[in-house]
């Protein structure tokens, strides 16, 4: 029956996706103040969903409808999950400083790029980027700081579960063994590793400089540190709920509805037991989150066009080994979001395969039926992962850092100014990864 479904869609219906992809890239620099306000995102979403889904359910009722519901049932448990980790990370304060040095700072990038994969890269982002922020707020030169934060834990650091990162959540919710991302620790390492050894060199050369051209002494400024406290503790309790909830579900064994109750109720017993007063200290609002959920709502729906389409053409594409998987899943992911792009690619594997996208543990059938397949998945996986650090768009907790630092008086770099930065540092380490592991 799903192969009907493939068939009546022409090319032409992947518009809407490619559609609102696009408009998540470019009206952001297009029409910035227009964009920024969630009432006109939805918009946009709704106004390329909406008539393709009645497009779709007129064309094949049966399985245009199928489709639909599978789509709107995995968007729930993504934005439950999502709405969760980001919930409860913005109640924890992390109150004083740590030194300014560069020792200290990088053993603060790579706590992040391990907490990125227990709270994920935007609860760990959230969570660290202000006490960075505060323990280099005597230096002069800080955008090297923020620039390797987002490489590091907005992005490859959260590679190792599902937690880490939107494309390997929805992996795990089509069939993806949780333990089975920890395979990924070897890319992992390589790439973390390099970057916090290339920050250490940096950051100690900057405060070098920096000692010699001002007045007074910068080091000794730099690590003078506040001693450090939490408040709302209790959210970590509450963080570990959810992982044991994402545990105990494993692969989709509890019906749907059950672990989603459950991450809501986690999310709204953070919300009353945290003080108000801890959540203004992290700025918290529900803006960033309403932002990603009405954009994925549209992105959800439409994704069902590209999603069948490149399983039953992916072939056609030319794009068969684990190298070529690497560099195309990360190219897109660089700059549009990182997760449609990771089921995008994950399905064409798939339709390579054989395997179907209909069903809801596909991606769980494709790693069972050959070990090749695990190595197409993982260079998906890390294209999709690691890649989305390239530019402010590829992944959400980018340019939620970048407006953070700005507010304290940091100056970033404009887009093209940060990929020069992602070109020069990122590039050659992928080619490290891809002839040590895709080749």
């Amino acid at each position: 029956m799903a192969t009907a479904l493939i068939t009546v869609l022409p090319l032409w219906s992947v518009l809407p996706f490619a559609g609102l992809l696009a408009a998540i890239a470019l009206l952001p620099l297009c029409a910035p103040h227009w964009w920024a306000k969630n009432r006109n995102r939805a918009i946009v979403s709704a106004g390329l969903a909406i008539p393709f889904a009645a497009g779709l359910v007129l064309h094949d009722p049966v399985e245009g409808s199928r489709a639909l519901v599978e789509a709107l049932i995995d968007y729930a448990s993504f934005i439950c999950l999502l709405s969760s980790l980001y919930v409860i990370s913005g109640g924890i304060e992390v109150k004083g400083s740590l030194a300014g040095s560069a020792l200290s700072n990088t053993a603060m990038l790579a706590v992040g790029a391990l907490l990125a994969n227990v709270i994920g890269t935007t609860g760990a982002s959230m969570v660290l980027i202000r006490p960075l922020l505060r323990a280099n707020r005597s230096r002069k030169q800080k955008t090297h700081i923020v620039v390797f934060f987002i490489f590091i834990v907005s992005n490859c650091g959260g590679l190792l579960t599902p937690l880490g990162d939107p494309p390997l959540f929805l992996g795990f919710l089509k069939g993806v063994p949780f333990a089975w991302t920890l395979s990924l620790w070897r890319p992992w390492i390589v790439v973390v590793g390099l970057l916090l050894l290339v920050f250490n060199f940096l950051d100690a050369a900057v405060l070098d400089r920096e000692e010699l051209e001002r007045k007074g002494s910068q080091l000794e400024k730099a690590l003078r540190h506040e001693p450090l406290s939490i408040a709302g503790g209790a959210n970590i309790v509450l963080l570990a709920g959810v992982v044991l909830v994402i545990l105990g579900n494993g692969s989709g064994r509890w019906p749907f509805g059950a672990q989603e109750a459950l991450l809501l109720g986690l999310a709204a017993a953070s919300y009353r037991l945290t003080k108000p007063a801890t959540r203004a200290a992290n700025t918290f609002t529900f803006g960033p989150l309403i932002e990603v959920g009405v954009l994925f709502a549209g992105i959800f729906v439409t994704m069902v066009a590209p999603l069948q389409i490149l399983n039953a053409r992916g072939g056609e594409l030319g794009i068969e080994q684990p190298w070529q998987y690497f560099w195309a899943t990360g190219a897109l992911s660089s700059f549009l979001d990182n997760a449609p792009t990771y089921l995008t690619f994950a399905a064409t594997a798939c339709g390579q395969a054989g395997v179907g996208v209909e069903g809801p543990r596909y991606l769980g059938e494709f790693l069972a039926q050959a070990p090749a397949n695990a190595s197409l998945l993982a260079a998906i996986s890390c294209g999709a992962v690691m890649m989305g650090a390239m530019t402010y768009i590829g992944n959400g907790p980018n340019f939620m850092v970048k407006s953070i630092a700005e507010q304290n008086g940091v100056r970033m770099p404009s887009f093209g100014g940060y990929m020069i930065w992602s070109i020069v540092v990122l590039l050659p380490i992928f080619a490290i990864v891809t002839y040590a592991f895709f080749r």
